[in-house]
């Protein structure tokens, strides 16, 4: 199998873009890997372009923005096509394009994600991710994604002891480091006391899905994120000498049931656990050698549950690893040094190039200060479809 390197990202901010079309926002984020990989005049090297995305036909009214995309930033007759797989998307399509270059079909491919979840109204947002569910079992009882990560973080702090406030610690972290990222839609820091002791507490604190609360959620935003790959056994790669090259050392994924009642036991994520088990196989890495990770966090308690599945400590255990600041930018395994979806932002088909995007940036050293993970040498990013049915987990390394 050929081995793929990332050689351009590119970012939109995260936030609301709703004054821009979805496409618009993608060209950006691709302008702008190809910017970053030297190659705006030779950009008809691109063979083929992977879009993820999961809302634009219905809330954008946008179908064929893989083509779109292509035509507007010139990259006829590249082939094109979109992924889809929830708010997976990102993810599932750099492995698509990691196997179009692997099994030797192409050498260089883009992915880009976007989503434009603004142009309609919160409710209408949280009902467009809840058709995720099974019609007639979930959705029909008016079953949401919230409401499932409600239901999760309950039984999570019931049978192991997790308090509210250890699981804010999450929050505050997490808008710690997106308070430093230019790309981040939340870019405030908060602080425990913000969140229980002050006198806006009582909208900060109000409950949105027990026993989450407002600083226990992602906000619904808008953007885009862009990779470049290329074969590292290609000719082409001489166009690539402006950045060091990255490489995407491991891929795993996996599927749960679709209805999250049809587990036998719901705590337990193992499609999470397989993706990332898969993963580390491939990269021939174990959960020790994880320098830093991207963790799928729209709902904070899944940071925790999911840095157990993949293997960094015991089930009940992040809790400990939390307090202790094992999991901050200068602890000794950094989780979500973005921001993560809770502070950075969850445009849904964007989010897991995002997290790829962010591995690349800390693997090169490019981090802003305050934010560079110390002399990285694997990254570890999950991108979680469903609740857990479809997930996605990516290793990238040093050359």
């Amino acid at each position: 199998m050929r081995k793929v390197a990332i050689v351009g990202i590119g970012h939109t901010i995260f936030g609301n873009l709703s004054k821009f079309d979805l496409v618009d926002i993608m060209s950006f984020a691709s302008a702008n890997a190809l910017d970053d990989a030297d190659i705006r005049k030779d950009r008809k090297i691109i063979e083929q372009v992977f879009v993820a995305n999961m809302g634009g036909g219905i809330l954008n009214h946008q179908t064929g923005i893989a083509s779109s995309l292509v035509s507007r930033i010139d990259l006829e007759p590249a082939m094109a096509e979109l992924v889809e797989n929830g708010p997976a998307s990102g993810a599932s399509a750099i492995k698509v394009g990691f196997a179009a270059i692997a099994s030797g079909m192409v050498d260089v491919v883009m992915i880009t994600g976007g989503e434009l979840m603004r142009t309609v109204t919160g409710w209408q947002g949280t009902d467009f991710v809840a058709t995720l569910l099974h019609p007639e079992a979930e959705y029909n009882y008016e079953l949401t994604l919230p409401a499932f990560g409600g239901m999760f973080a309950r039984m999570y702090m019931e049978r192991y002891g997790l308090k509210e406030e250890e699981l804010a610690m999450v929050a505050v972290k997490d808008h710690e480091n997106g308070a430093k990222n230019p790309y981040a839609h939340v870019q405030i820091p908060c602080t425990m006391e913000g969140i229980y002791g002050s006198e806006n507490a009582h909208i900060v604190n109000n409950l949105i899905a027990d026993p989450l609360r407002l600083y226990g959620m992602c906000p619904v935003s808008d953007g885009a994120a862009s990779l470049i790959l290329c074969a590292v056994d290609s000719p082409k790669m001489k166009y690539f000498k402006k950045k060091e090259p990255i490489m995407i050392s491991g891929i795993g994924s996996a599927t749960d049931t679709h209805c999250v009642h049809h587990r036998k036991d719901p705590l337990e994520l193992k499609a999470v656990r397989l993706g990332a088990e898969k993963a580390y196989a491939m990269a021939g890495l174990t959960p020790k050698d994880i320098s830093f990770a991207e963790l799928h966090d729209p709902f904070i308690i899944l940071e925790l549950a999911i840095s157990e599945e993949v293997g960094f400590w015991g089930r009940g255990k992040s809790k400990e690893a939390i307090a202790k600041g094992v999991t901050r930018i200068d602890g000794k395994l950094p989780i979500n040094t973005s921001g993560g979806l809770k502070a950075k932002g969850h445009p849904v088909g964007a989010t897991g190039v995002s997290q790829v995007f962010e591995l690349t940036k800390q693997l090169r050293g490019e981090a802003e200060k305050g934010r560079q993970v110390k002399s990285p040498k694997h990254g570890l990013a999950v991108n979680f479809g469903g609740f857990g049915n479809n997930v996605v987990t990516i290793i990238c390394s040093k050359e």
